[in-house]
């Protein structure tokens, strides 16, 4: 099966402390987009796909923070993160 009508992989890298808003550390398309992947899969990095807030996360620059927009949908995706890596806020009750 031919992939040529395929759209070229996309990726947002976004880093978060715990402390401060996630920014955007990466982002790109093709090639750059299979590197960026290929190092969270080295590092242990979640990966997760939403083609939609991919869309709007790729319009940010590197080094800016999510907007208030985006604090629910990236909230849940950091907190499923945290959930496949077993961690927990300190005041969380099952």
């Amino acid at each position: 099966m031919s992939r040529k009508h395929d759209t070229p992989p996309q990726a947002v890298a976004l880093f978060y402390d715990g402390e401060t808003t996630p920014r955007v550390t990466a982002r790109g398309s093709g090639a750059l987009a299979e590197e960026i992947i290929r190092i969270a899969r080295e590092h242990g990095v979640p990966l997760h796909e939403d083609r939609d807030l991919l869309v709007l996360l790729s319009q940010l620059e590197l080094g800016d923070e999510i907007p208030r927009e985006l604090y629910l949908a990236v909230a849940e995706v950091i907190a499923f993160a945290y959930m496949l890596r077993g961690k927990v806020p300190d005041n969380w009750q099952p």
